[in-house]
């Protein structure tokens, strides 16, 4: 999942940035909301993390303005302002939950992975897809309960491929979900990544678990249960 933080605190900001690194989040960060505005304009994000206190635009603006360019995304709030007035006027602008600061970074985690879920439809961390399962707070993987061990990067990819199945998506979409503004969009990465996930998930071909279909992308099979 690719996650933008807006966010002028340059300690606090790489200090968030590597604990969502750590928990196998890519993300892109702004120090001002002019910055954070021109970012989620240009890229695809699954959420956003955005200061109340920012320079140049304040954060509720910035929300109000991706709010009315229908830019749909889940926006987490990250105020100093404790009283439920501003909360209120933070969730009336377009944000979806907020933090106040100080905040523990596991909290920050576990709302995210909330609002992700909740965007797909999904209610319980455990995500099912006929034999194979993700658990997206553990950041565990099972097959017939049985646990596969995937790279980060695998697990990304098969985490947003199960929190969306029956979609194509296409290697230029992935990537925009996956990785950084600074990754090279022209590269083989995701075929090799399919590659992969076919090779350790289903070796033998026998649920035909990622499709490819020319000229337009990749698809997760939505499997029965008793599949």
């Amino acid at each position: 999942m690719r996650l933008l933080l807006v966010e002028d605190d340059l300690a606090l900001q790489a200090n968030v940035k590597q604990h969502l690194i750590d928990a196998q989040y890519t993300v892109d960060v702004a120090s001002d909301g002019e910055e954070g505005l021109f970012q989620a304009q240009e890229y695809q994000y699954d959420v956003a993390i955005i200061d109340v206190g920012l320079p140049k635009i304040d954060g509720l603006t910035l929300i109000s303005q991706l709010r009315e360019q229908n830019i749909s995304y889940p926006i987490i709030i990250l105020t100093a302002r404790d009283s439920w007035q501003d909360k209120v006027i933070g969730l009336d602008a377009g944000a979806d939950d907020y933090l106040s600061k100080p905040f523990q970074l596991e909290e920050l985690v576990a709302r995210i992975n909330a609002l992700i879920r909740r965007s797909a439809g999904k209610a319980s961390p455990v995500i099912q897809n006929g034999p194979f399962s993700i658990n997206t707070r553990s950041l565990e993987i099972k097959i017939h309960q049985e646990v596969v061990n995937l790279s980060g990067s695998e697990y990304k990819l098969f985490e947003y491929l199960m929190l969306h199945p029956g979609s194509v998506h296409s290697k230029s979409s992935l990537i925009e979900h996956i990785y950084d503004q600074d990754f090279d969009l022209d590269s083989n990465v995701i075929e090799v990544f399919i590659r992969r996930l076919r090779k350790k998930l289903d070796p033998d071909n026998q649920y035909q678990l990622i499709e490819t279909l020319r000229g337009q992308g990749y698809r997760l099979r939505q499997l029965g249960q008793h599949e």
